[in-house]
């Protein structure tokens, strides 16, 4: 089961209907449960969606540094991802809401089969300015170098953009490959 931590945004509701329209095991959770209460119902993976702020996301900087499990951050959840490995987060130069392309600088795991090139529904109002130690990049854009990272040890994602809506269309595919890392299938 993944669980998709709800951080209060427009979209998590859309990531909860993308996975269950995939058959994905999906379970949406409030950002304000305990690590160890999370851990005894055994996530295969986790989801941290976006939300209107840091403020607002209750445990998921924990839920990212102490759960060893698969983590795809999406938009604020991405740019905590970011925080919690010292990286930093600061307001966009072009603060944009549209669909724009992505250049996949690596298709590595959850942009398998996708690359080079990418529509996605931008959502830039904060980003992750510097990229955390450990980290590299896999996407960028004409309004943002850091589009989408990756931990290079561990099975940690980000992503600034929101493949859950309508204006990503391929964003189900990055779902697809992300319950695949969940499960350990290459």
């Amino acid at each position: 089961m993944i669980f998709i931590v709800n951080n209060h945004g427009q979209y998590n509701h859309r990531i909860y209907r993308t996975l269950r329209y995939l058959n994905i095991p999906a379970k949406m959770i409030p950002n304000n449960i305990p690590v160890d209460v999370l851990l005894e119902h055994e996530p295969t993976g986790i989801i941290i969606g976006g939300g209107p702020s840091l403020e607002e996301a209750g445990n998921s900087i924990e839920y990212i540094t102490k759960i060893r499990v698969p983590i795809l951050g999406i938009c604020l959840g991405h740019q905590l991802m970011a925080l919690a490995f010292n990286g930093s987060v600061g307001s966009a130069e072009a603060e944009e809401y549209a669909q724009i392309e992505i250049e996949i600088l690596d298709e590595d795991d959850i942009f398998k089969g996708l690359g080079p090139y990418m529509s996605v529904w931008a959502s830039h109002k904060d980003e992750v300015k510097v990229l955390p130690e450990d980290f590299k990049v896999l996407a960028r854009s004409s309004i943002c170098e850091i589009e989408a990272m990756k931990h290079v040890k561990r099975p940690l994602y980000g992503v600034q953009f929101h493949p859950e809506v309508y204006h990503t269309p391929e964003g189900p595919r990055i779902f697809e490959n992300f319950y695949k890392v969940c499960e350990g299938v290459e």
